[in-house]
């Protein structure tokens, strides 16, 4: 954890300092470690056969709040996602031969042990019967990743694994796998992924949710490297961001791990939100954990662990709609603990391109301020970005901006 939010800007970017921000670094991402922080430090993406689902990588524990599916600690799997092993997924109830020495699937598909039904979520419990198994393409401490079917459908399979030899881990991971289900089961809108089960098992929890074919929007923006981006389409996907947002927080709930990696893309090209592991209601915020989320999406009042509210989700989607208007990942030429020092001490935000549409311009820099009661509720985002997209149909129809800052510069 960071202990002291006053961090010195003078090791950040100093090549006079080098060795001492080398050891300092060392020494914050072991404290990552020996903690079990929520804290993503950085981000990374796992595509699969035309699917992709979202992953954050740090020292953390994956008995902690956040999701599988944008889970700390995943790594990619070394075995790439083969279309000849995915031929052989349709096989009610079973494995593939794939997984034949996967323990986690075995356990789930175990007949020997009976599938346990979810508190209070009866209706949503999954036939395993009817669950198709394919190859796990991303893992982590306690769990994996994987790609199926159920009644036919493209699904994402997430397991996780009851720690055996920590029963206070055991605990506080059903209590959040309770949680995730319980949000998920009570979240409907057409910009949330849709839920579609879940069980139990001895040794292992099973979500299932819908699976996105488009991947992240990360991985789409990181594909077009520097092409322009079609202005429309960015807007558009914006707002289904913020209406699906408007949605959690008319329930009192935050996200509070908002990214691109997080913005799954259906096949229609709508944006579904994904991971809510990480997710609360809004109610005694001081007491929540301050360190989930990824740094550079992350609100300058989570970096130094003061309360925060639903505003933290509204930072972060100031940042997402600069990375749909420009393609660019945020603070690119800074490391992600670089950026968290930026933002914190010298109110680094990234730099609105020159040709940004002002009302977009201005949606960023409302969303990003420093000052949380700055920053507008995502009811009124969704009114500023319907405002934008009918200017852009009637004025602007064929504007695109071209992302020309190969080396993106921030500006205080």
């Amino acid at each position: 954890m960071l202990e002291n939010p006053n961090f010195d800007m003078h090791a950040v970017g100093n090549h006079d300092n080098d060795n001492n921000y080398y050891a300092f670094t060392q020494d914050f991402y072991q404290k990552l470690g020996e903690e079990g922080t929520n804290m993503s430090v950085d981000s990374m993406q796992t595509s699969n056969a035309g699917g992709s689902v979202s992953m954050s990588v740090d020292n953390s524990s994956v008995g902690s709040s956040d999701a599988l599916i944008g889970h700390p600690g995943l790594k990619p799997m070394r075995r790439p996602y083969s279309p000849s092993l995915g031929q052989s997924v349709f096989r009610p109830g079973r494995v593939t031969h794939a997984l034949n020495d996967d323990a986690l699937a075995q356990a789930l598909m175990d007949t020997t042990y009976p599938t346990e039904g979810l508190a209070n979520y009866e209706e949503w419990t999954i036939d395993l019967r009817k669950l198709h198994m394919g190859p796990a393409f991303a893992q982590g401490a306690f769990g994996k990743l994987y790609r199926g079917t159920y009644n036919g459908e493209d699904v994402a399979i997430k397991l996780l694994e009851r720690p055996e030899h920590s029963p206070e881990k055991a605990q506080a991971l059903e209590q959040q796998f309770q949680q995730e289900v319980s949000m998920l089961a009570f979240l409907k809108h057409p910009n949330i992924v849709r839920f579609i089960g879940a069980c139990i098992k001895p040794m292992v929890w099973c979500i299932v949710t819908e699976y996105a074919k488009g991947g992240s929007v990360r991985q789409f923006l990181t594909k077009r490297q520097n092409r322009a981006v079609p202005l429309k389409l960015a807007v558009m996907q914006a707002l289904d961001v913020a209406r699906g947002m408007a949605y959690v927080h008319e329930r009192n709930f935050i996200h509070r791990d908002l990214k691109s990696d997080n913005l799954l893309i259906s096949a229609d090209r709508s944006i579904k939100i994904a991971d809510f592991g990480v997710a609360r209601i809004e109610v005694q915020t001081e007491g929540m954990t301050p360190e989930t989320g990824t740094y550079r999406w992350m609100a300058p009042e989570m970096i130094q662990h003061r309360p925060y509210t639903q505003k933290v989700d509204v930072y972060s989607f100031g940042i997402v709609l600069w990375e749909l208007i420009t393609g660019l990942l945020p603070f690119q030429n800074m490391t992600a603990v670089q950026a968290a020092f930026a933002v914190v001490n010298r109110g680094v935000r990234p730099t609105v391109p020159t040709d940004c549409l002002p009302v977009l311009g201005e949606i960023m820099t409302r969303c990003w301020d420093a000052d949380p009661e700055v920053r507008p509720c995502f009811a009124e985002i969704v009114n500023l970005l319907e405002a934008a997209e009918t200017e852009i149909m009637t004025t602007v129809r064929k504007a695109r901006f071209r992302c020309c800052m190969t080396q993106p510069m921030t500006v205080d």
